[in-house]
């Protein structure tokens, strides 16, 4: 909950309201639940199976063989990790310093007059994901422990935006749907589309005790619990934000092209409307705490994964070591903090889409028909939890995301993206297998 709850919700509330319109917003974010759902089953069975850290690194490498495809596959889904992992740490940095602005209106100011587009904003994102990356440097035990202080920033940011909103509806008459126009079947479903593609965003995370099987207590009964839980609370959560933001967020479509400081305002607005100056100040700060709990949550379960790569010798060796104190994977957290700050100085915008495309094609369509194959190829395998109504689950996930990735608008740059990264690593894992004589070398050395 502390990755899917992140700076998200906060700044794309009123994009979901401009795309969807008023009446789809709700819809959007229900969809965009359903689709969790079902992909999280997806993820809950092949969890349970193989509770391993990594997560889909483990799952493709067991599916598709790691002598065989798997080996190559597995690679891959690191190799866009490398990418869309920093990409995701940092846009949660990113997010936390446009909400910085409410306090610190300069923030958007240039300090470098050669460098128009570097703004303090990029400094203060790259600082708050390198102070992640100290506190998640030390022992298990302790990560947990800070991990509850940050969650209950969390759900204070929620309740407040929440609380805001229908208290600031009850005094301007009660709450009420805002008007809104007649739209076609077309021009509806493409908005729909677009909103559901950022709630869907917005739910990212509920995966994330998969990455972490290895360390998990009873990860047979805790990672199902654990990631069909989440949704349920997070989505009951953003629905009731969405409901109680409409009635404040009737010129939400004309921010639409406005900064990302505005859009957050706007959600501090309602605090600031409903209870005064003061609440405005607080949600602002509770968001900033949201944010940062999300970015510590990210790069904890990340940077398990080149980690578990590379133990197994099909990633970079030096990636592998363990701090001989904490018992933490310590080279790749520093490795991704490193990264993640750098991707800091890129805008927001331009990582969502490349993270959503990419990720469904090169991680989640492969799980979807991974886990069917499965079924057919290792009847016998334990399965502590398996899916129900199976195969509806796999088969309605990616329609769901299908739906959202055919309707989204310059959908072609978008796959340009993930096929131009799914090139460069299935090449440079070429070169390294045929080097160390791995798939699909290894039949013609031998």
């Amino acid at each position: 909950m502390l990755e899917m709850i992140g700076v998200g919700p906060f700044i794309t509330l009123p994009l979901v309201i401009a795309a969807a319109g008023y009446r789809l917003s709700v819809w959007a974010w229900l969809l965009g639940a359903a689709i969790a759902v079902a992909d999280g089953l997806v993820w809950a069975e092949l969890g349970a199976a193989f509770p391993r850290a990594g997560g889909s690194y483990a799952f493709l490498r067991e599916i598709y063989g790691p002598d065989r495809a798997g080996n190559w596959l597995s690679f891959l889904y690191v190799w866009q990790l490398s990418f869309s992992a920093p990409l995701s740490i940092a846009s949660g940095c990113i997010g936390l310093s446009s909400f910085l602005a409410w306090f610190w209106p300069g923030l958007d100011g240039a300090p470098i007059a050669a460098l128009p587009a570097l703004h303090y904003a990029n400094f203060a994102a790259a600082a708050a994901c390198l102070l992640v990356t100290w506190l998640l440097y030390r022992r298990l035990s302790v990560v947990t422990g800070t991990a509850w202080v940050l969650f209950v920033g969390v759900l204070a940011a929620l309740a407040g935006v929440i609380a805001s909103g229908f208290a600031h509806a009850a005094a301007t008459g009660g709450w009420h749907m805002p008007a809104s126009p007649t739209l076609s079947v077309g021009v509806a479903l493409g908005g729909l589309a677009q909103a559901t593609l950022i709630t869907t965003y917005d739910y990212w995370g509920y995966y994330n005790i998969t990455f972490l099987g290895s360390e998990v207590r009873d990860p047979e009964k805790t990672i199902p619990r654990a990631i069909l839980l989440s949704v349920l609370f997070v989505s009951t959560l953003y629905v009731l934000m969405n409901l109680a933001a409409l009635p404040s967020m009737r010129d939400a479509a004309a921010h639409v092209a406005e900064s990302a400081t505005m859009r957050v305002q706007l959600v501090a607005e309602i605090a600031r409307s409903a209870f005064g100056t003061w609440a405005g100040y607080t949600i602002a700060a509770l968001v900033m705490w949201t944010a940062f709990a999300s970015v510590f949550s990210l790069l904890l379960g990340y940077s398990r994964v080149p980690y578990a790569a590379a133990q197994s010798g099909n990633y970079f060796r030096f990636l592998a070591a363990v701090h001989p104190r904490h018992g933490i994977p310590h080279r790749s957290l520093v490795a991704l903090g490193l990264v993640a700050s750098g991707f800091c100085f890129f805008s927001l915008q331009q990582v969502i889409t490349m993270l959503v495309v990419t990720r469904i094609l090169l991680q989640f369509f492969l799980q979807h028909v991974g886990v069917m194959v499965l079924r057919v190829q290792r009847p016998e395998l334990k399965r502590p939890f398996r899916i129900p109504l199976y195969p509806l689950p796999p088969l309605a996930a990616m329609a769901g995301f299908a739906f959202i990735l055919v309707n989204r608008s310059h959908a072609l740059s978008g796959l340009a993206v993930a096929a131009a990264i799914a090139s460069s690593g299935t090449l440079i894992y070429l070169v390294r297998a045929k080097r160390l004589g791995q798939w699909p070398f290894a039949a013609a050395l031998r």
